[in-house]
């Protein structure tokens, strides 16, 4: 926490911005140091990510990449897969989110299928909400790895 607390602004919002790819949200969790724990810290970030508007999603997915499969994964996998995430860009004009954490390679693809096939039968403003919530997560568990490893020094994804 110290190095966060005593990070420069400028690098504080770097690697913030590595997290979560929102001006706002990054300043929001910079400007509110110093952070008591960790818990305070990811309380602000989680905050800072429910007040974002449709805007801020926007400007946050347009740096999201889709997520991986294990490198193990065979050829029909990767083809269901890009269709899936092709109709989805289709039907919602950007690209799925999810956050996998603690998900083991076996699982991540099963996840994946599954996920985005339900949240195709999502109606835009469901999907929307959908989408704030795997940012928010996405966000908070790139902030505590980045924690763990050399705080905020490294990028967070």
């Amino acid at each position: 926490m110290e190095h966060f607390n005593a990070a420069s602004a400028q690098e504080l919002e770097q690697a913030l911005l590595s997290c979560l790819r929102s001006l706002r949200w990054a300043r929001r969790v910079a400007d509110h140091r110093p952070y008591p724990d960790v818990d305070s810290l990811l309380a602000a970030a989680d905050e800072a990510a429910y007040d974002l508007t449709w805007p801020d999603l926007t400007e946050a997915l347009t740096a999201e990449p889709l997520p991986a499969l294990p490198p193990d994964t065979y050829a029909a996998a990767h083809t269901a897969l890009s269709a899936a995430h092709a109709a989805y860009e289709a039907r919602f004009g950007h690209v799925f989110v999810i956050c996998l954490d603690g998900l083991s390679p076996s699982e991540t693809l099963d996840r994946l299928l599954v996920a985005i096939r339900s949240r195709l039968a999502n109606d835009p403003e469901e999907e929307r909400e959908v989408v704030a919530d795997e940012l928010r997560r996405l966000a908070r568990e790139r902030l505590i790895s980045a924690l763990r490893g050399a705080g905020l020094q490294s990028t967070c994804g």
